[in-house]
């Protein structure tokens, strides 16, 4: 008996290890599939924002004639030049235009250096640019970038997770209130999230700036800039009052709203009513059978949350005149800058790849369902 014992034990040891080595498996080839995936994704969505930030090759050709205006306006200059005759200036004005062509890349095919741009785009060497500058002077696209990134996360961050958490919160205090004033109040104001946060913020600069002036119209810090670390903090934090408030003020209610119809289906459930049953706080039925099973669908809203915070915004940051990425697009898209462009996706490309991967391995962690969906994919 203590023979067989021992054999079945062998037995049930060598099932367990050759199951595990099989999910571990499975989950390697589940991991590996996703980052392929998303891998696959951002290379095709980085090569049709090559193609559109250089609208098709358009681009190369406004280069050309502005190469070739400067060429002439410099042979123009020249007093030498004048005394060559028609053919020789148009020779050396041709050789002038070949060099910078050259020197820029311009000679070859559109298609050819669509590829190469592809290439250093997803290998983060954005380049240079063709007109816009730093603040510093550089025309680096990665210093351009994160000269104005600090800006946006700034605003960004402090709007757009007020707004997450407020929603969150408050969504579950009305979610025991169903039906009292404060609720219907809600309800009421969730279809004036329709308008755009830049319309809040005209309406706030004209109130707060232009009538009560308690805030600036608009800019990220007064000039010239406060000497010393705190005045200059509080000058930042001033401007930054009208921004922010509006992209909450924008979204508040929609999203309380939104927020609090989801726990209402949740606290609808039978397995809440037989909480309540046995006697269980209200904190607890919260945080056991609302919280607990709307915790991926909240992990997922945060995770969006965290993706917008680089995105900025074009029409709010130009409302403002705050120095974010949305201000740094909407130059580079009017001086054709391509390179910025595509350099401002890439970033954002990687970014989003990247919170969507780990979010998968999130789920898998805190959601059993997800994990065996994975399973059975990759099985």
């Amino acid at each position: 008996m203590a023979k067989a014992g021992t054999f079945g034990d062998r037995q049930a040891r060598r099932l367990v290890r050759s199951r595990g080595a099989s999910t571990g498996m499975r989950i390697l080839k589940y991991t590996l599939s996703r980052a392929l995936a998303l891998l696959a994704t951002v290379v095709v969505g980085v090569y049709l924002t090559v193609l559109i930030a250089n609208m098709g090759g358009h681009v190369d050709e406004i280069r050309r004639s502005a190469i070739r205006e400067q060429a002439a306006l410099t042979l123009q200059l020249n007093q030498e030049a004048r005394l060559l005759s028609a053919e020789e200036r148009n020779q050396i004005l041709n050789e002038l235009i070949a060099v910078e062509e050259r020197r820029l890349g311009l000679d070859q095919p559109f298609v050819v250096r669509s590829f190469r741009a592809l290439w250093q785009a997803l290998t983060l060497d954005l380049g240079r640019a063709y007109y816009m500058t730093s603040d510093s002077g550089s025309r680096q696209v990665r210093l351009i970038i994160l000269e104005r990134l600090a800006p946006t996360l700034l605003l960004f961050a402090t709007a757009e997770l007020l707004l997450f958490f407020l929603s969150v919160l408050i969504a579950l205090f009305l979610s025991r209130r169903y039906g009292s004033w404060l609720d219907r109040l809600i309800v009421a104001l969730a279809p004036t999230s329709a308008a755009p946060s830049w319309f809040y913020g005209v309406f706030l600069i004209l109130i707060f700036a232009a009538i009560l002036r308690w805030f600036p119209f608009g800019g990220m810090v007064q000039t010239p800039p406060p000497q010393g670390t705190l005045p200059y903090a509080l000058s930042v934090l001033k401007h930054l009052v009208l921004p922010a408030s509006s992209i909450v003020i924008s979204a508040i209610f929609y999203s309380i709203y939104s927020w609090r119809t989801f726990f209402l289906i949740y606290s609808s459930e039978d397995y809440v009513e037989m909480a309540k049953a046995k006697g269980l706080t209200s904190a607890a039925i919260e945080r056991r059978y609302i919280l607990r099973p709307t915790l991926p669908t909240i992990i997922t809203s945060f995770a969006l949350t965290i993706i917008s915070l680089w995105t900025g915004s074009i029409v709010l940051e130009r409302v403002f005149n705050w120095p974010g990425l949305g201000q740094l697009i909407y130059r580079a898209i009017g001086s054709f800058d391509a390179p910025v462009i595509v350099g401002s996706v890439v970033v954002y490309a990687y970014l989003l790849a990247l919170t969507v991967f780990v979010l998968d391995i999130v789920y898998a962690i805190i959601d059993p369902r997800v994990k065996v969906g994975a399973e059975g994919q990759t099985s």
